[in-house]
């Protein structure tokens, strides 16, 4: 069998990276962590060009319904880039929420930014200041929420609100939705751990000591490998699990804790390596390297935090 992405997914990756690598996210990110989402809205609209914000709306509402897969890929190359914003609450799980609500057309076509709230395991709502939708879902429900009190991520660019109802509840698969944002959050850990390890990668190559570039050292060859090695590991369990929810596999649940538990030992691995190799400066806020480093620690807890993960793996044996 092979387990290879195809040559369209391969090219969907290039025209994200694209789009993204001409973008200068950096830049986006630091204005969106200070108030201003307008750089941001326009990498939103870009992604609605290339049909990211519309693989997961279902065709009845002009969206694409792709495979879990193609999401994945898209997720992970928006992790690559960092880009702000509620990225799995409003691709990947207010589709899911709004499976039978008109609004799903706003999505598709990128006009309407959502995020989610789903207690307890994701009590807040990412970037409710800036979301033209917010969703509260509880036990197999779904409302429209209003957002409360704004509390300060590790992330400046992610910031928390919490959640209140303003609407009546309505059914929705609130557990499937679930695991499409840990996926999803999983992906973009994947994503980010693979930019951080270019980054090191490069400055191992630009930065000396005792006279020789520091990437001739084999401590510092180890180390970068131990993170390749921790990234690829981490990718095959990230399709598997989409699999598993394209299939409606019984072992979904496990399948995507399994990825979201190793996608955030790798990225957290990676950014550690990071860090190392380029010494203190790296998380100074003038250096992109610490976009990168507060992203991974939030995206961490996202959806569900590396312990929770591996309990519901360890309660599926």
């Amino acid at each position: 069998m092979n387990f290879e992405l195809d040559e369209q997914q391969r090219d969907f990756a290039a025209s994200i990276d694209a789009a993204l690598g001409a973008a200068d996210l950096p830049s986006v990110v630091r204005a969106w962590a200070g108030g201003d989402s307008a750089p941001g809205r326009k990498v939103w609209a870009q992604l609605a060009e290339l049909g990211v914000t519309a693989l997961a709306v279902p065709e009845k509402y002009d969206g694409i319904e792709a495979h879990p897969v193609d999401l994945v890929v898209a997720a992970e190359r928006l992790g690559r880039w960092c880009v702000p914003g509620p990225v799995a609450e409003s691709i990947a799980v207010a589709p899911v929420l709004l499976a039978d609500d008109d609004r799903a057309v706003a999505l598709a076509s990128g006009e309407l930014i959502a995020t989610v709230a789903a207690p307890p395991q994701v009590p807040r709502a990412v970037d409710a200041d800036t979301a033209g939708l917010i969703l509260l879902a509880t036990d197999g429900e779904v409302c429209d929420g209003t957002a409360g009190d704004q509390h300060e991520s590790v992330d400046p660019s992610r910031k928390l609100f919490d959640v209140s109802a303003s609407g009546d509840g309505r059914p929705a698969d609130v557990a499937r939705a679930y695991e499409f944002g840990a996926l999803t959050t999983a992906a973009q850990l994947v994503g980010a751990g693979q930019a951080m390890l270019d980054m090191s990668v490069e400055y191992a190559k630009q930065r000396s000591q005792f006279g020789k570039a520091i990437g001739t050292y084999q401590a510092i060859k180890h180390k970068l490998a131990d993170v390749h090695i921790a990234v690829e590991l981490a990718r095959p369990l990230i399709y598997g699990a989409a699999l598993s929810l394209a299939d409606g596999s019984p072992d979904t649940a496990r399948d995507v804790s399994a990825a979201k538990a190793a996608a955030s030992d790798a990225a957290l691995l990676a950014a550690r390596s990071a860090l190392q190799t380029h010494g203190a400066i790296g998380f100074t806020q003038e250096h992109d390297l610490s976009l990168w480093l507060l992203r991974v620690q939030a995206l961490r807890s996202a959806w569900g935090d590396p312990a929770v993960h591996r309990r519901r793996v360890l309660e599926a044996f």
